[in-house]
């Protein structure tokens, strides 16, 4: 085990380019304070360093809050609160004392937009666990489709994609007049319902015609989740506690 100085300290931190690409303002984003004490407790279960994006985002941020609060990315949690952000540790149910045994088995939750998509840094067996793509790759749970697509890029550059601009087409089609207003008005526990269903032939005819509102996050996930058992391709596993 390595202890947190030992994470910490390193010679060439990632935080500061990762602070350079939020300051070229190509996607509004808006870094979370960070609750250190829990910050450290996740970069020590994970093992990783603040040399990687991802143990700089945790080490140094609450989380990443892009386009007005349409993707939610998860850091090391924004303290307590109705109005705060969980960390990584808490939305993929770490242990509360570091175990080295412990891993997560289907990958790691490490964004949520406000859809129900789920972002996912997949595991050492994505296939085991029902997952495409390769071992150390992002995927996507997509709402439309109620499947998991590769992303084909690893955690840093699909960091760097997002914050250089690349929400905008990948969320073209799912987004409607008035979105950014609805997305920055929700609460961090909360997402958006819409009905009909964005896999129904209504929603994917005239998305802006749809009836939505805001409900617990957990809501969204939990009716997505539901519903690609039902009629989509199978039980898509653990998408984050929120």
């Amino acid at each position: 085990m390595r202890g947190i100085d030992e994470l910490i300290n390193v010679d060439d931190p990632a935080w500061p380019e990762l602070q350079e690409l939020v300051a070229a303002g190509a996607v509004p984003v808006k870094v979370l304070p960070v609750d250190r004490g829990e910050s450290r407790r996740c970069l020590v279960q994970m093992q990783v360093t603040a040399r990687s994006v991802l143990g700089a985002v945790v080490l140094n941020s609450g989380g990443l809050v892009l386009d007005d609060g349409w993707l939610r990315v998860f850091g090391g949690g924004s303290g307590e609160g109705g109005g705060s952000l969980p960390s990584l540790g808490q939305v993929n149910e770490f242990p509360a004392d570091f175990d080295p045994a412990w891993h997560p088995a289907r990958g790691l939750v490490v964004g949520h937009d406000v859809l129900g998509g789920v972002f996912v840094l997949n595991g050492h067996d994505p296939e085991a666990a029902g997952r495409p793509g390769a071992p150390g790759q992002m995927t996507y749970f997509a709402p439309d489709t109620l499947g998991w697509e590769a992303l084909e890029v690893g955690h840093s550059a699909w960091i760097s994609w997002m914050l250089s601009g690349g929400l905008e087409k990948f969320y073209e089609g799912l987004r409607w007049p008035g979105w950014r207003e609805e997305a920055a008005s929700l609460s961090f526990s909360q997402g958006i319902s819409v009905i009909p269903f964005l896999w129904s032939q209504e929603a994917r005819t005239d998305l802006a015609a749809t009836s939505r509102r805001a409900v617990p996050m957990r809501e969204v996930l939990g009716v997505a989740a539901d519903s690609a058992r039902q009629i989509g391709s199978g039980d898509p596993g653990f998408l984050g506690a929120v």
